[in-house]
């Protein structure tokens, strides 16, 4: 075969036989075994595809959190069981997916399409099968913290599911909601404050409970939860939607294109969430790392590295693991099987709005859809 020679063709016969006695033997005594090993020398030119992680025989968790209620917040359930969606058909299971909303956007009263909550213009329901773990006055702190730190006897309502994860298991943290300097916000007090969140942290660092970590972090100021007090030695990678002195953004809002259906007057989603959960729909994740999604969302994040509008989308912790395949934390969607490697429209532009200012717009639709109905 052109470019490459079969490593053992012309060895003589008793160098094959002591090379399968080492194989077999002991050395040092210690079992010395060739457990792989390739019988083709590759040539330079020749592209290697990479394989897939030996180790990623360990269990995928996910931890998926909505830190707010109300209906003017529906972006932040919207994504949130987007996220679940795409980790569904990635092949993880309920029993390693913990969901924490407070789950009262689906059957709102202003919600137009009841029992359906859609994170896109032209988007499917993402709120079916998404698992109530967490819901109303349990979506808490002390709930999450206990849920991470995989310890049942700190929890207080909820369905008692907990991220019981081994040594070499992999995390992904989703998180969306508002956030201030150093803080959080959750739908019951007390906030999730930035030191108390990264002593968990090393908490379950220290437990040996994990392999690796991925956090991806959507709120206003969210880089000034881990910035200049986030260890690089916890296996722990972190993506935030904004730095530490800036807002996040809401997009897919009334005025805006692409805008929502007609009937509804609040946001569906947030600019750095969507970015990164339609990346990971449009991908092979056995071919994307995470920074290859990093590079693209940031620069749908930051409105095309112009910042008129978005944010800039931060990094922190252990960069090394970058390098890894996004299915590793993820899963893989068969579906996604003959998706392209590192290709997606970058053109698209999309309007957005600061978090805080998609409360205000929220609130004036909202007026003038009743002064409209009042005039009839």
């Amino acid at each position: 075969m052109a470019g490459r020679r079969s490593l053992c063709l012309n060895a003589p016969p008793p160098l094959l036989l002591l090379l399968l006695l080492l194989a077999e033997g002991n050395w040092g005594g210690r079992a010395l075994r060739l457990n792989r090993w390739d019988p083709n020398i590759w040539m330079p030119t020749e592209k290697v595809e990479p394989e897939e992680d030996s180790q990623e025989t360990g269990t995928r968790w996910a931890v998926l959190v909505a830190g707010s209620y109300g209906y003017g917040n529906y972006r932040h359930q919207a994504d949130v069981c987007h996220a679940y969606q795409l980790l569904k058909r990635g092949g993880l299971k309920d029993e390693n997916i913990v969901v924490f909303m407070y789950d009262d956007i689906a059957t709102h009263d202003l919600n137009p399409r009841p029992g359906v909550i859609i994170n896109h213009p032209q988007g499917d329901d993402v709120y079916a099968g998404v698992p109530k773990d967490y819901t109303g006055e349990d979506v808490t702190v002390q709930n999450l913290f206990a849920v991470l730190l995989g310890d049942k006897s700190l929890l207080k309502g909820g369905s008692g599911k907990v991220v019981e994860s081994k040594p070499n298991d992999r995390i992904f943290l989703y998180y969306s909601d508002h956030g201030g300097q150093g803080v959080l916000g959750m739908p019951n007090m007390p906030f999730l404050y930035a030191k108390d969140f990264i002593d968990v942290l090393k908490k379950k660092h220290a437990s040996g409970a994990y392999k690796e970590m991925v956090l991806y972090v959507e709120a206003c100021e969210s880089g000034s939860i881990f910035e200049g007090i986030m260890p690089d030695d916890l296996n722990i990678y972190v993506t935030t939607a904004s730095g530490p002195d800036e807002e996040s953004w809401g997009t897919y809002c009334p005025g805006m294109e692409p805008a929502p259906p007609a009937e509804y007057i609040t946001c569906l989603g947030d600019l750095f969430s969507v970015a990164w959960l339609e990346d990971s729909d449009t991908h092979n994740l056995k071919k994307q790392t995470i920074e290859d999604q990093y590079e693209r969302v940031k620069v749908r994040t930051s409105n095309h590295n112009t910042y008129s509008i978005g944010s800039h989308v931060m990094v922190y912790g252990n960069e090394s693991i970058k390098r890894e395949l996004l299915y590793l934390y993820q899963g893989f969607d068969p579906a996604t099987d003959e998706l392209p490697e590192n290709k997606f429209d970058l053109d698209i532009r999309m309007g957005a709005i600061n978090q805080r200012d998609a409360d205000l717009l929220f609130l004036w639709q909202r007026y003038k859809r009743s002064k409209a109905e009042t005039q009839k």
